[in-house]
């Protein structure tokens, strides 16, 4: 690894494990373990109130706040969920509590399963919106979305959120029947910090210089 990318701490600005995990194994080729935080690793702080009317404006909210709260950091932040065109998109920025609270994956996933019960139309999009920030400003934006179809039933025992009911047609498996590597290289969160990651590298390298 570059020595230039030891310049700046990257926080992952979020509390959710399924995506940290996501975040830590795509990046880890690049950043070692001891610069890349999370939420946990530091002192608390207060939490934003995602109240932004699109996955990309969420992520501007948690990125801008936890940059001002440590602003010697990289803030890595995002938002993500899935979107069902024949559902109005839904549920779309609700996607963690399309059921309710508290938040609770099968609540959602037999939520949604009841909503499309009469749609012959599946077809669906997972999406994330990641931005980078530093010290109460923007520097990056990166989307990421992928295509397929809601299952009846769920299918699969791996990943989190909507996965198991998520089929994805190019490998013929729900997200939740495919090995992390797998997932990573096709996903909405693998295409979004890909380009988060690349970004990173250039920036880092760029302030070493």
């Amino acid at each position: 690894m570059n020595p230039a990318y030891r310049d700046i701490p990257i926080l992952l600005a979020t509390t959710n494990p399924g995506k940290l995990a996501e975040f830590r194994e795509l990046l880890q080729s690049e950043f070692p373990a001891g610069l890349v935080c999370c939420l946990a690793d530091l002192p608390a702080v207060t939490v934003p109130q995602e109240n932004g009317g699109s996955f990309l404006a969420n992520a501007r909210i948690k990125a801008l706040h936890y940059s001002r709260a440590f602003p010697v950091m990289l803030v890595v932040a995002e938002d993500s969920g899935l979107e069902v065109p024949s559902l109005c998109n839904a549920p779309g920025v609700h996607s963690a509590r399309y059921a309710g609270n508290p938040p609770s994956d099968e609540r959602n996933i037999r939520f949604l399963l009841e909503q499309l019960s009469h749609h012959k139309d599946r077809d669906a999009r997972f999406v994330t919106e990641a931005v980078v920030a530093r010290d109460g400003r923007i520097l990056f934006h990166g989307r990421g979305e992928v295509k397929g179809k809601i299952l009846e039933s769920p299918r699969g025992d791996g990943g989190f959120g909507y996965d198991p009911v998520f089929f994805y047609p190019p490998l013929g498996k729900s997200f939740a029947q495919l090995h992390q590597f797998e997932k990573n290289a096709v996903s909405h969160r693998g295409l979004a910090v890909k380009k988060v990651k690349q970004f990173l590298m250039k920036t880092l390298a760029e302030k070493r210089d």
